[in-house]
């Protein structure tokens, strides 16, 4: 696997048009505010089971979300 690659992702974008707060969405997922800023700026890498849930909350695909 190349340590180059970088999960990029359009949480803030997709959330910001769905209308939903960091906190709600947090809460909807099971995780904390910190978490979702935490992936929104590309610091932390959340694990399948969370993206999906977060892609869900957001009535998103998963691969609309979440790109190399």
């Amino acid at each position: 696997m190349d340590k180059g690659l970088i999960l990029n992702n359009r949480v803030k974008e997709y959330r910001t048009k769905c209308g939903i707060s960091q906190i709600e969405l947090a809460e909807t997922v099971g995780t904390t505010r910190q978490t979702i800023i935490s992936i929104e700026k590309g610091v932390f890498c959340p694990s399948a089971k969370l993206a999906l849930l977060i892609a869900i909350a957001l009535n998103s695909k998963f691969e609309d979300l979440f790109y190399f």
